[in-house]
Formats: structure tokens, sequence, C-alpha cells
């Protein structure tokens, strides 16, 4: 029996944000930790790593070697700083370009696949494809058509540069990755694209950081009290991701709190982005007008470990977006033991066991948040089997069973693209790796995980 042929080197293209980048700071977020954790794990299995990102500093050195077989190349395209998301369509002939020049310094074949992530980079990918002769595999993570469907108040609508870009990417496309049946949905019936070419990969978290630990230490090193409920939120400040949603709703059950004799807490941890840099101080202003200001924290964003102590310190973890193609920091906060409330959109419907692990709430609607929170801190021991199950839930999705996943489709890319192009360096390169399947017992056949 022949093996499915496994790519020796994979080139990741990732334009807008470093794996390397602190998540919740600028354009940095789930999709940085994704890339990381997958990226390790596939070196893990003997995959060779290359992470083409675009330098934000003239200290960024061209080359990293970030972890044993994953190397990140900063790719010189435009000023090093002063640009987000919508200033680098203008930079993506000069990222092309970089990106082409590092495969020529190689023999024919030094690729064996690309990966590429948001549709920026899936632009510089399809170039690069054909340019190699390798088949092109892409993630979206967000999607503007869907965005645009569900936008915040306040929020601005993603432009159709955006809209016409991602189309581009999804025609010329070998594979799609999605994280959810629900986004392959959308993808097919907003997108036209064919479901036969998607796979669904649910991403995960690191199991090991990411888990149960002492309340009382994790209040105690972050500065809580032992006899505060302590709400948290954690993510980019911006209108898509609602954080404001969960201090309006947070205030009534903090006015009622204070007659009662218990207090309660909110937790912001996150740094402005996107749309919300226009008004970085808009929650602080929030909160005044509440009345609320002494009641909520803000903390900037977290390394994983402090994270996860934040995570451990929480009674609930909000997660209120408007639009969430997965929810990774739903899946984290349950892999510590804390039972998630969540907005019923997205991949949130899939990260979270509604009634099992946390509660989703169907909309935006501040009374139904206040209702949702205050029924969990009501009722204690509902509360307790929530966080009872969290981390069973949470243990179906880690990074294993990603790279796993991602392992199954990158196969089914080279050897199509190998049938439709027989002469091509794919071509050459599944013949090469073909061998008994006695030869590749660490590798996991597709379908586990």
């Amino acid at each position: 029996m022949i093996s499915p042929p496994m790519p020796r080197r994979v080139a990741l293209i990732s334009v807008h944000t470093s794996p390397l980048a602190q998540p919740g700071t600028g354009d940095a977020g789930g999709m940085n930790v994704y890339v990381w954790q997958t990226a390790t794990r596939l070196a893990r299995r003997g995959v060779e790593v290359e992470i083409f990102t675009r330098a934000t500093s003239s200290a960024d050195a061209p080359v990293v070697p970030a972890a044993p077989g994953v190397t990140v190349r900063n790719v010189v395209a435009g000023p090093f700083e002063g640009l987000d998301k919508r200033d680098l369509p203008a930079q993506l002939c000069a990222f092309t370009s970089g990106v082409l020049r590092v495969e020529a310094m190689h023999k024919p074949g030094y690729y064996d696949l690309i990966h590429s992530h948001y549709w920026l980079s899936g632009q510089v990918g399809w170039l690069a494809r054909d340019r190699w002769g390798v088949p092109l595999v892409h993630t979206a993570h967000t999607l503007a058509a869907v965005k645009n469907a569900f936008l915040a108040k306040g929020d601005t609508a993603e432009p159709m540069l955006r809209v016409i870009g991602e189309q581009q990417v999804v025609d010329e496309s070998d594979r799609m990755v999605v994280n959810t049946e629900t986004e392959a949905y959308e993808l097919v019936s907003m997108y036209n694209a064919d479901r036969s070419l998607i796979d669904v990969v649910n991403p995960g978290a690191d199991l090991e950081i990411y888990s149960p630990g002492s309340r009382s230490l994790a209040r105690a090193e972050l500065g809580l009290a032992d006899d505060e409920i302590v709400l948290t939120f954690v993510g980019r400040i911006q209108p898509l991701k609602a954080p404001d949603v969960l201090l309006s709703a947070a205030a009534p059950i903090i006015e009622r709190s204070r007659t009662q004799g218990r207090k309660v807490r909110v937790l912001v941890v996150g740094g402005p982005s996107g749309t919300g840099l226009a008004q970085p101080t808009a929650l602080i202003d929030l909160t005044a007008e509440l009345g609320i200001s002494d009641a909520v924290t803000f903390l900037p964003p977290q390394p994983s470990d402090r994270l996860a102590q934040v995570y451990r310190a929480s009674d609930v973890v909000a997660v209120p977006s408007y639009s969430e193609s997965f929810g990774l920091v739903a899946i984290e906060a349950q892999a510590c033991g804390t039972p998630v409330v969540a907005a019923d959109v997205g991949g949130l419907s899939v990260a979270v066991a509604d009634g099992h692990s946390g509660v989703l709430v169907d909309g935006h609607d501040v009374e139904d948040w206040t209702a949702a929170l205050d029924g969990l801190l009501a009722t204690p021991g509902r509360l307790a089997a929530l966080a009872g199950n969290a981390r069973n839930h949470a243990e179906q999705f880690s990074w294993e069973h990603s790279a796993s996943r991602l392992l199954a489709c990158y196969s089914d890319a080279m050897t199509s693209f190998a049938a439709r192009n027989p002469g091509s360096i794919a071509a050459a390169s599944v013949r090469r790796s073909a061998r008994p399947w006695r030869r590749h017992r660490t590798r996991v056949p597709a379908g586990q995980g």
C-alpha cells in the first residue's frame, strides 16, 4: 500500500501579522495563535515550515529561526510602521517580489505547498503557486461578506476591494481550510466556492498551557480579591468584538451587587485594534457613563502563561462578538475550567457547548446578556456544573488534532494538483514522497483527530 504524499517544506504566508507578535495588539489576534501553533505542530511531524510575514520594524531580522523546524522570514514591503490592513493592498507587489526572490535562490521544488492565511496572503499565494507549480491551500479566517452582514453598531463596513480580492482567492485556491461547517456554508453561499475543495479543520488550544489551576493563586497574582465575582473579556478592543455589550450588560448587575453586599468586577484584557483605534478611550468613557468605573479593571494583552491565569481567575468569560469564525478565547477559557457566555454566531456555536460548558446568547441585546449572566450568577450550582464540563469539552480541540487534519488536507491538495498537472514540480514531489505505508507509521491517517 502506498502512503499519501506528505510535504517536506511548506511556505506559509501571513502578510499582515507576524506569528511572533503579541495577540491582542494592533492587527494581531487569533490568527497569530493559529499560524504559530499549527506551524510548530507541523514541524514536530517532520514538515519544515517557512513563514513569510511583513517586517514592521527596522530591528526585525530578515530571517528568524523561531522554533525547531520553523523559520520566520520578515519581508520588507512598504514603511515599517504606520500601516494597517487597509493600507497593505498597495504593498502586495513588493511583498510578493520578496517571497518569489527567496524561492528563486533555491532549486525548483524547494517548497512543496503554499498555505496562505487571510485574503491578502491569498493574493500573494496565488501568484507564487503559478510561479512555483505547487498547490495553494488557503484559510480566510474572516470573510468580508460575513462581517458586513453582521456589522457591529458604529463599525465600518469592509470595502469592496476586499470582497473582490477574497473572491479571486477562492476561485484560484486548490483547497480551502475552514474552521467549521458554518464557515464552509458561507464560502459556498456567499462566494460560490466548490464544497468538495473545502476541508473543515477545527482550531484548538494549547492544552498544557491552558489548564485548570488555583483560582485563589491566579487572583492573588492579578491583584483581584477572592470574594469578587469576576466577569472577563479577552480580545482586541474594537466594535466587532463587542466588549461594550459586556460592560453595558454587567452595569445593572454591578449596581444591584452594591446593595446586596457582594462585589462584581469586570476584567477587560486587550488593546485597541482596527476601527477601535479611532476611539481608543471609548470603553473607559463608557464605564464612566455607566457609573461602573470602580468595578472595571483594564489590562493590556497578556502572554499565554499569564492569560491562563486570567482565565483561571474568572467566574465567567464573555465572548460577545458580532462575527467569529471560531473563537479561540472560548476554547482557551474552557480549557482552564472556566465557563463561557458567548454570542450564538459563527464558530462559537461549535466552540461552546450550549448548556454543557457555557451559554450561547441569541443576538446582542443588552437585556438578554444581562439575563444570561444574571441567570448563571444566581445559580452557583449550575455555574459549577458548567465549569466542571468545560475542560472536557475543550479537550476535543487540540492543536495536535488540527495538525493531523491539515496534513490530510495538504496530502489531498498535492495529489489532486499533481493529477491535473502531471509535468509540474508538485507531481515530481508526489512521486518522490510515495513510500509504502509501513514506512510512515507516525503519520496520522486522514480522518483521525
